[in-house]
């Protein structure tokens, strides 16, 4: 990565799995986030992937997202709203395959609402795979303090991990 991409911090979730990867106390000296994860779950259902969700400052409250999908033989695009990608692995995707998902957050502590730009790709080797491109708004004018994923159904698997990269200017 270029040298103006920091680490701030990882999590890897351990045994026995975690209900979200969590980042809190964001230090407010760089100019953009990157959160770049990792991720399976151990939810059911009957869908091959599942969503996951972003949270600022702790909620879902305030994000809509505008995305575009496909999955090899079709694609589709909507808008929606919490700030979420439905690009995680879970039990009926292929064992031991884990999602590779990106949050891109510019200018978080801007006086004015916060872009978030996702890009996600889920892989299950036995029939599909699925690519997600979204643009999405988080509606609300305070600094970003806090960051977490957290999967709709279940938790996030052991290996789990989420890094949170800060970006300073050249």
């Amino acid at each position: 990565m270029a040298n103006t991409y920091e680490a701030i911090a990882t999590v890897t979730v351990g045994s026995g799995g975690a209900a979200e990867m969590e980042f809190t106390s964001i230090p407010a000296i760089y100019t953009d986030l990157l959160l770049k994860v990792s991720a399976r779950s151990d939810g059911s259902g009957g869908h091959t992937f599942q969503n996951m969700f972003l949270k600022i400052n702790g909620a879902t409250t305030n994000g809509s997202t505008r995305w575009l999908k496909g999955d090899g033989s079709t694609a589709s695009s909507a808008s929606d709203t919490p700030i979420y990608t439905e690009s995680l692995n879970y039990p009926l995707s292929t064992a031991n395959t884990f999602s590779s998902i990106e949050f891109y957050i510019p200018n978080y502590l801007s006086s004015n609402y916060k872009s978030v730009s996702i890009d996600a790709a889920a892989e299950n080797n036995a029939t599909s795979g699925l690519m997600q491109l979204q643009a999405g708004l988080w509606s609300n004018t305070n600094t970003i303090t806090s960051l977490a994923v957290d999967p709709n159904i279940g938790n996030f698997v052991q290996h789990s991990t989420a890094t949170l990269y800060g970006i300073k200017k050249n």
